[in-house]
């Protein structure tokens, strides 16, 4: 079926059905709704460079990909694209990934712009100083930031998730449950999420009466290297009496790190430490799999990929005008790798006691 029979067939004009399909803001919802159901009912597929060439759009929205020799490709941005990557399939829309090392991401955004290759471009690993939102404002770019930074502070669209509250629930957990001696192993500071969740972790302890420099931080790249690195840094060699009990983690690929550490070590989760980290989202990692079911906070990176792509797509088509900055609640779920404080006269771990037998 064309454009022309789809139009006949509804009794609409034919640049309405195409105004419906590409989520022009005045159509309404009610016609968009009959139009799209009835070209998948049809089996209806736009001319994507007849598309193109009415609409004066690219039919795409592009990303600026970090490489080099110091980038590793985080599995959250695979989860996001995933999502992203569905929604723009429903839509028509390509998705466009411009390469570039870091030192040359303003040539990447300026070749974008003079090309006219995107509609527009989504902003992801916010900096605390994102010097990327001016850019792209400067370029005439439509743009919308997944995550936030702390300076702009606003005047721009995001979605972000409420990493301050996600931590401080964590942190109050561990508290309640008696823990008073707290470890981090954040993510890095670089970026605006990492100190949202720091910030989060102190305000509980504030609350508590305990001051922020009785909690033990680590910042580091979110992967399993940095968790047992760390995880090993704080316990290997450390009395019982003093050591952490309660352990945050940035991400479930560092608590891969921190369990395998703590497993070495004979360090037992939660008798010993108590463990919550962040991430109960990806298909191939789940909290059930490790040796003791973790403690998460949990928001679906693939369901924020799904969002972004279709605020973007408004953002583009005119549909959302103001800048929205919207923050997503966290979910906080409690499985056996928490537990009470241990006791003064809990047990040591096999190594302490070896130790003790020398």
């Amino acid at each position: 079926m064309n454009l022309k029979q789809l139009a006949d067939l509804l009794g609409l004009s034919q640049t309405t059905i195409s105004r419906a399909l590409n989520g022009y803001p005045e159509v309404s919802e009610h016609t968009r709704r009959k139009v799209i159901e009835a070209a998948q009912r049809h089996g209806y597929k736009p001319n994507s460079n007849a598309r193109k060439l009415a609409t004066g759009k690219a039919g795409s929205i592009g990303y600026v990909l970090p490489v080099g020799r110091n980038v590793d490709l985080d599995p959250h941005f695979v989860e996001f694209l995933s999502g992203l990557g569905e929604h723009a399939l429903t839509h028509e829309i390509d998705l466009s990934l411009t390469p570039a090392p870091i030192e040359r991401e303003s040539e990447a955004y300026r070749r974008i712009a003079a090309s006219r290759s995107v509609d527009g471009l989504y902003l992801s690993s916010m900096r605390n100083d994102d010097q990327r939102i001016a850019l792209v404002r400067e370029l005439g770019i439509p743009f919308l930031a997944h995550g936030r930074a702390y300076k702009p502070a606003d005047g721009y669209a995001f979605l972000d998730i409420d990493n301050e509250g996600a931590f401080h629930d964590a942190a109050r957990l561990l508290l309640q449950l008696g823990h008073q001696r707290l470890a981090f192993i954040n993510g890095d500071t670089e970026f605006t999420f990492a100190l949202h969740r720091l910030g989060g972790v102190q305000r509980a302890m504030a609350e508590h009466g305990l001051p922020a420099g009785a909690l033990k931080h680590h910042s580091a790249a979110m992967n399993e290297d940095s968790g047992y690195r760390l995880a090993m840094a704080l316990y290997d060699g450390t009395k019982a009496d003093t050591r952490p009990t309660g352990l945050l983690s940035a991400s479930m690929f560092t608590t891969l790190g921190i369990f395998r550490a703590l497993n070495q070590l004979g360090i037992s989760v939660p008798g010993d430490v108590s463990v919550i980290t962040h991430d109960d989202v990806f298909p191939f990692l789940k909290p059930e799999s490790f040796s003791v079911p973790l403690t998460t906070t949990r928001s679906s990176i693939r369901a924020a990929g799904a969002r972004t792509c279709e605020r973007l797509i408004n953002i583009i088509s005119g549909a959302e005008a103001d800048p929205v900055q919207e923050i997503w609640p966290v979910e906080l779920v409690v499985r056996a790798s928490t537990g009470p404080a241990p006791t003064a006269a809990a047990k040591p771990g096999r190594r302490e006691s070896a130790l003790a037998a020398e």
